[in-house]
């Protein structure tokens, strides 16, 4: 079967920047800056976004077009004869199926948010009130379900229509009006009365704040950023490698797809925290800061239903983006390894990842009961630990381990794939770096995850 390829670079580009940009950008990023002390933080996480998340992320994007297929077979037809990366395709296809266990309800819940923010429901309602329309939300399975279920089946059959007419053409238009979008909030943030103290504090470096903080903390907090952000490790940036043709050095694409991730969560900071400054409110809540705090700073502003509105509609692309990602790694890996047809593996992938997204929907009612992490946790904490905790960073060593490895497919296949097309190439003097030093810093993420969750 003639494999299908993206109709252009900037499809490309915007798709796996699309997987790459998520919630993680516009939900994670801006409450950790926030509550590690703003501009300094910054400047910690884009050092490490250089050094750890790109040479990750051109590996994944090498080993997706040297093989030109899903990771359900890359493995499979790069490795030496008689070894067993390929084992590693479970962790993989494993991976993206419980991003999605639990992504696709979050999604389910930013369509309610925008619905909920258009026809004025939050409006006259204080800071109780409005944690009581998220609670009262989350007590509702029925609803949930309904939203996650509109989530699944819009994805899928935009990957089902196929690579460029369903996934490039929409992800094109859809990123294209995520990033007006934030430009066009940015712009309303800035220009708020008191809104200068949120610039300050989101601009200015004041490393006595990462002192204050902890400088360990704060350091491994903008590593784990850094490290999580980019979705690297489970194969969901490599599919887009196989798709494309040897034109372009790898090295510059994934600085441009770095960059434009980096764009979405620096101008993110730009929309809440000159909000958050302007209203008073506290930018490092945490989760409650997208679905509480800033309701609350809509409720406050001239014309807030029509921007708390935009802000959601943008919520909605961001991780309408990283679905339709992932949903096409998901059928690639069906039709890799069983060779049917795309209708029918877009078919069978709406009944299970709906099945297997149920766990996270009644974890916050139904089975409000199960604490797997102790009081205050619940199914979708369990589901992003083992994502974020065990399979990102353990899946990006065996890529790193993969590339550089004498037993694996070799430095020397990794840098000619990477070099192959004009543009920027891989720097050869890094192989000490990403042989050697790299696989510690992912072992020390994976290993400070577990103290952090469990000490």
């Amino acid at each position: 079967m003639q494999r299908e390829k993206f109709s252009s670079r900037l499809g490309f580009i915007l798709i796996s920047a699309g997987c790459a940009i998520g919630l993680g950008n516009v939900w994670r990023f801006p409450y950790i800056v926030g509550k590690y002390g703003g501009a300094a933080f910054v400047l910690i996480y884009l050092a490490f976004l250089l050094i750890l998340g790109l040479p990750i992320m051109v590996m994944e994007f090498s080993v997706g077009r040297a093989s030109k297929v899903s990771a359900a077979l890359s493995f499979d037809r790069l490795e030496p004869k008689g070894t067993k990366w390929h084992w590693y395709k479970f962790g993989a296809m494993a991976g993206n199926y419980l991003l999605m266990m639990f992504y696709t309800t979050i999604a389910g819940w930013m369509v309610q948010y925008f619905i909920k923010m258009a026809t004025g429901e939050f409006e006259g309602k204080d800071t109780a009130a409005v944690a009581g329309v998220f609670s009262d939300m989350l007590a509702k399975p029925g609803a949930m379900t309904f939203f996650m279920i509109i989530v699944v089946v819009g994805c899928f059959a935009i990957c089902g229509m196929g690579l460029q007419n369903g996934v490039e053409k929409i992800t094109k238009v859809m990123m294209l009006l995520l990033l007006a979008l934030m430009v066009i909030l940015a712009a309303r943030s800035v220009t708020l009365d008191g809104a200068s103290e949120g610039l300050r504090f989101y601009l200015a470096p004041d490393f006595h704040k990462v002192v204050e903080y902890g400088l360990f903390d704060t350091i491994f907090a903008a590593m784990g950023q850094a490290f999580f952000t980019l979705s690297l490790g489970i194969g969901a940036i490599a599919i887009f490698g196989s798709y494309i043709d040897k034109s372009r050095s790898l090295t510059g694409e994934a600085v441009l797809v770095t960059l434009l991730d980096t764009f979405v969560a620096l101008i993110a900071g730009l929309i809440i925290f000159p909000s958050c400054f302007a209203y008073g409110v506290d930018p490092g809540e945490g989760p409650s800061l997208i679905f509480i705090t800033l309701p609350n700073v809509f409720n406050s502003m001239a014309g807030g239903k029509i921007w708390g509105a935009l802000f959601f509609l943008f919520m909605i692309f961001a991780a309408a983006s990283t679905v339709i990602a992932v949903f096409e790694n998901i059928l690639s890996f069906a039709i890799d390894l069983t060779g049917c047809s795309r209708k029918k593996a877009v078919i069978v992938n709406i009944v299970v990842v709906a099945v297997l997204s149920m766990p996270c929907v009644l974890g916050f009612n139904v089975w409000s009961g199960f604490m797997p992490f102790g009081k205050g946790s619940g199914v979708l904490d369990l589901e992003d630990f083992l994502v974020s905790n065990n399979l990102l960073p353990l899946g990006s060593l065996i890529y790193l381990l993969f590339c550089t490895s004498r037993y694996g497919w070799g430095w020397k296949n990794f840098l000619k794939e990477a070099d192959t097309g004009e543009g920027l190439k891989f720097p050869k003097w890094a192989k000490f770096y990403v042989s050697y030093i790299l696989p510690l810093i992912v072992l020390f993420i994976f290993v400070q995850g577990y103290i952090s969750k469990f000490m």
